[in-house]
């Protein structure tokens, strides 16, 4: 079973490609690609990647999908695609040629009404159009607007949906006020999450392990370790820890688990879930 980081970025940085990265995130503004990226993973033993967008414009994927093709150990791309477009069919036949392609996000958490951008009727006649022709969708929304997500993943229940990073708790509230907003996402059997991006979700970056294990514990018993998969959220971690604390974050929150469960999370969700198999220059750990 192949182990995979099912979430991280690659960009070449521009301050107005990128508006989101701001002054107070200056580690992120530089380039990050594979070459800075496999060393990481073969540390920790994984074989490969999958990369997610992180600027909503079609030439992004496809810069993706090119890095992908070139580099050892990327196993998919999640790009980005305007999903309430008129064009949406024709665009996707022409993206249907791109077999690394395994899924879409949107940045929902950045539009003024996230909880509105979900219930529109062209996100739902896109989102139909995904999933008739088996994509994945991401998640993207902060704790803000679980609520909005889970009726949006009720009503699109054709194919899988994964939740990016728990929904980024509000970890002040603590993991019990989480959980009991997780549950209808939760309830739900085509619905995935990524244990990802928690570290950053802590105000300053000060965080502790027995501050966010309890969010692990929480999504162990709401999802179980078939629809959870790890994610390193790199290189936006940097902004609180790097790739390693990561790692070993997820692996101190599952060592209570049977080898085959730790290994649904370290690779075989994500395997399962994007259709992910070995990149075609091979596994960033043959080296």
């Amino acid at each position: 079973m192949l182990r995979i980081d099912a979430h991280q970025h690659y960009w070449q940085y521009h301050p107005q490609r990128y508006p989101w990265i701001s002054e107070q995130m200056r580690v992120l503004q530089q380039d990050f690609g594979p070459k800075q990226l496999e060393p990481l993973l073969q540390q920790q033993g994984f074989d490969g990647a999958l990369v997610v967008q992180a600027r909503q414009c079609e030439q992004e994927t496809q810069t993706l999908l090119t890095l992908a093709q070139q580099s050892r150990g990327v196993c998919g791309v999640v790009g980005w695609l305007d999903i309430t477009a008129p064009q949406l069919p024709q665009r996707l036949e022409e993206w249907r040629r791109q077999p690394l392609l395994r899924g879409w996000r949107h940045l929902v958490q950045d539009e003024p009404q996230p909880d509105a951008w979900l219930a529109r009727s062209e996100v739902r006649r896109g989102m139909q159009a995904l999933q008739r022709q088996g994509y994945v969708y991401d998640i993207l929304v902060t704790h803000r607007h679980l609520s909005a997500a889970a009726q949006f993943a009720a009503e699109h229940d054709n194919y899988w949906l994964v939740l990016d990073h728990l929904g980024k708790p509000d970890i002040a509230q603590g993991a019990e006020h989480w959980a009991q907003q997780i549950k209808p996402l939760a309830a739900l059997p085509h619905v995935v999450c990524k244990l990802s991006g928690l570290i950053t979700e802590v105000p300053g970056g000060h965080w502790q392990a027995s501050q966010l294990l309890p969010f692990f514990e929480a999504a162990l018993e709401a999802f179980g370790p078939q629809r959870l998969m790890f994610g390193s959220d790199w290189p936006v971690c940097l902004l609180a820890g790097d790739y390693s604390q990561v790692y070993q974050l997820n692996a101190q929150a599952i060592a209570m688990l049977s080898p085959s469960q730790q290994a649904e999370i370290w690779g075989g969700t994500a395997c399962r879930i994007y259709g992910l198999t070995e990149s075609g220059y091979g596994s960033v750990s043959e080296r």
